[in-house]
């Protein structure tokens, strides 16, 4: 229906649609919170799980729709009415991903997440950074989702079904075959594409900072949300039985995206580039708890699920302050250079940037410090403690480029003053991640913890 309005109403209308948008998602949420079991002939399970990644799905979306104005006018009005219906069938397609319990709903909702997601990234036609990125995303996605499917079809080739239950009982039954094992790789490779997960990596620096900065907030969160959910439910509801096999690749995927997304981003003069290589990093800590999953032992689900649930806020939050980066005629800034003297001109908007950067550094006490101890502790209490252990190590190579930003804020001469803006949307955005985040997030701690309990134990 949007998108007829939008046709027939054409750009005028976007702004309605906009909001409309941000209804539905608000209404998908709610829905999303009262479970309604499995539909479309075991195709489909709406749980407890499934639930909780939906609420950091269509949350996140639904502030990417309202980020979008403001900094499409400033770009000469390039905001077309179908941005937030695009953004509404990726919201779809994401939501799909993490009730699919059949290989068959995988692919297409992950097949619809992509693709609207292709044409996000290069929405702003007429900037050359923009279509490449759109470019880029295209070519290495079609890529990730061919290998994909290739893993699809051998899983479905050894084993004889598509569904995950039938394909934990076939894994189960026997000694794992090699074919078998091939397919558990290449689906497994293809979905680490959508997570940026080391080494199917190379995409997300240049997406990151060629596409529009709402769109690049968006990929930033909500997908990895529903690719990591995804990749839950695959490895623990289907491929269950040959966790010792799968563990592998994720212990190797966990630590060299850490180390590498901790280096990368040492050198870094573009803030969007950095925040790229920064969720690399912070995708390798959540894959730490999801090498820590046992059979029958729901920590290790649950420390991805609370991870993911505060590096959404986090990363939010961050990119709600880089859209806050205007210079003195309101265009918007990338380079970390012009932060320098942020605390003197704009204190504020500093704070709030100082408080998401130590978050996710995991400095205490603020509440990146508890998603990363939740996911060392569960590979601690699973036997993987050297893997915590380099994990742990690795953590204090992301915190220096992290403090870097605090430093050149807080240090540096002053750079020319930023454009001061009033879009108290925004505003109101940054304070409340800022608190959420902030030490008096602990107040929320024992709440996350049990919907976390109660999402990882719906797996099992």
């Amino acid at each position: 229906m949007l998108m007829m309005v939008a046709a027939y109403a054409g750009d005028r209308a976007t702004r309605p649609i906009g909001w409309a948008a941000v209804l539905l998602f608000v209404a998908a949420l709610i829905a999303s919170l009262f479970p309604a079991g499995i539909g479309f002939g075991g195709l489909y399970k709406a749980d407890a799980f499934s639930a909780f990644a939906k609420a950091l799905i269509y949350g996140g979306a639904a502030v990417s729709v309202i980020l979008a104005p403001d900094f499409f006018e400033r770009r000469g009005g390039q905001l077309r009415a179908e941005y937030p219906v695009l953004l509404l069938l990726s919201g779809v397609g994401m939501g799909m991903m993490v009730s699919a319990t059949d290989l068959l709903t995988l692919y297409v909702g992950l097949e619809l997440q992509s693709l609207a997601a292709y044409v996000l990234a290069s929405f702003m036609r007429r900037d050359a950074r923009s279509a490449e990125a759109g470019l880029k995303y295209f070519v290495l996605g079609a890529l990730a989702s061919g290998i994909l499917l290739y893993g699809i079809a051998l899983l479905y080739g050894f084993t004889g079904t598509t569904q995950f239950s039938g394909i934990a009982a076939a894994i189960g039954a026997g000694p794992l075959s090699t074919g078998l094992l091939f397919g558990i790789v290449f689906a497994m490779a293809g979905i680490a594409f959508k997570i940026s997960a080391v080494p199917f990596h190379m995409w997300t620096p240049d997406v990151y900072e060629g596409a529009p900065t709402p769109v690049t907030g968006f990929f930033a969160s909500a997908p990895k949300v529903a690719a990591m959910g995804l990749m839950v439910r695959l490895t623990v509801e289907a491929m269950g039985p040959a966790y010792e096999s799968w563990r592998q690749i994720v212990i190797f995927s966990a630590l060299a995206s850490i180390v590498l997304g901790a280096v990368a981003a040492i050198g870094q003069k573009n803030i969007k580039r950095l925040l790229a290589y920064s969720s690399i990093n912070n995708v390798g800590f959540a894959l730490i708890g999801l090498a820590a999953v046992q059979p029958g032992r729901p920590e290790g689900v649950a420390s991805v699920m609370t991870y993911m649930a505060i590096y959404i806020v986090m990363t939010l939050g961050s990119f709600l302050v880089v859209l806050q980066m205007r210079d003195a005629e309101g265009n918007n800034v990338e380079t970390i250079a012009s932060l320098s003297g942020l605390s003197r001109t704009h204190p504020a908007l500093a704070a709030a940037f100082a408080v998401f950067m130590f978050s996710l550094a995991g400095v205490p006490p603020l509440l990146g410090f508890w998603a990363k101890f939740v996911v060392f502790d569960a590979a601690v209490k699973a036997g993987l403690w050297p893997l915590a252990a380099i994990g742990i190590a690795a953590s204090v190579i992301s915190a220096f480029y992290y403090l870097m930003i605090v430093k050149t804020m807080y240090f540096d001469e002053p750079a020319p003053a930023y454009h001061r803006v009033e879009n108290k949307i925004e505003g109101g955005l940054i304070a409340v991640t800022a608190l959420a985040v902030s030490p008096l997030g602990y107040f929320l701690i024992p709440l996350l913890a049990d919907l976390s309990t109660n999402a990882a134990q719906a797996l099992f």
